[in-house]
């Protein structure tokens, strides 16, 4: 008969090449779930850097996506600029931010858990920050994210 002689270099290539193409699709999934986040944790982080750089005016218009919110003041009468200030001006309980680091992020069906260390405290700050509007609130939980195997599967 005419069957092509079997070629052992061409097969092993070809299985080769099928497993780097399954090892890079679940590499590709990983970085796709593990970044899933990415715009609330961007949203966070610019919050945080805004109160590092003592911008608090900024930090409060990040806190409501309004960087115009001195036009309008009276929009945000449930919290203020001043209550915001007590929370997180240099005389809050964070003291004045020298540091941070956006820790993990926990996605719930409208939102985001954001932990984050402040002035490398053991103790966290955590933020909540809407997926529809990427404002941000106080949050209704902690998260804990203090292991690898948490932030594998984070």
């Amino acid at each position: 008969m005419d069957a092509q002689k079997f070629d052992e270099g061409r097969a092993r290539r070809r299985r080769n090449a099928i497993i780097a193409g399954i090892i890079a699709a679940i590499i590709l999934a990983w970085v796709i779930y593990h970044e899933r986040n990415f715009p609330e944790r961007r949203t966070a982080h610019r919050f945080f850097s805004a109160l590092k750089h003592q911008n608090i005016e900024s930090a409060y218009g990040i806190w409501f996506r309004d960087p115009d919110w001195k036009q309008h003041p009276a929009k945000y009468s449930n919290y203020t600029y001043k209550d915001f200030y007590q929370d997180w001006g240099p005389a809050s309980e964070w003291g004045t931010i020298r540091s941070y680091a956006i820790d993990c992020s926990y996605s719930s069906n409208s939102g985001v858990i954001v932990q984050a260390t402040v002035n490398h405290r053991a103790q966290h700050a955590y933020v909540w920050v809407d997926k529809s509007d990427k404002t941000l609130h106080f949050s209704p939980n902690e998260i804990d994210c203090g292991n690898w195997f948490g932030w594998l599967t984070e």
